[in-house]
């Protein structure tokens, strides 16, 4: 695909920030874009994402039929797009922030090996 196809490629998440940001205030959204509305059309997008697995096996959610899978990824992109509306509202680096917890949980949650010991 390329951008005539997909008019809205984005390769980073600023990028995204950026262009989501452009797309609310063509539309006059942004009044509308607080972090609590925010936060709630997330939860409900990531209900819409959990929806599509409720009653599936763990073999079935990793096997999912091709227009399943198609319906999967537009739900994922829509938490995405809320979430980093989120974070741009607040001023906060997903990456950076993703980074630190991923340090706090290793040094919370240590390898299996080193549990142990």
């Amino acid at each position: 695909m390329n951008r005539e196809t997909v008019p809205y490629q984005c390769n980073t998440l600023e990028e995204l920030a950026l262009e989501l940001r452009r797309f609310a205030d063509q539309r006059n959204w942004e009044p509308f874009h607080t972090p609590k509305n925010l936060a709630s059309a997330l939860i409900v997008e990531a209900a819409e994402l959990l929806e599509h697995f409720q009653w599936l096996t763990q073999e079935q959610s990793r096997n999912l039929a091709p227009a399943t899978k198609a319906e999967v990824a537009h739900e994922i992109a829509d938490v995405l797009i809320y979430l980093t509306r989120l974070a741009d509202q607040l001023g906060i680096d997903m990456l950076a922030a993703a980074s630190e917890k991923m340090g706090l949980n290793a040094r919370k949650y240590p390898p299996a090996a080193e549990a142990g010991q």
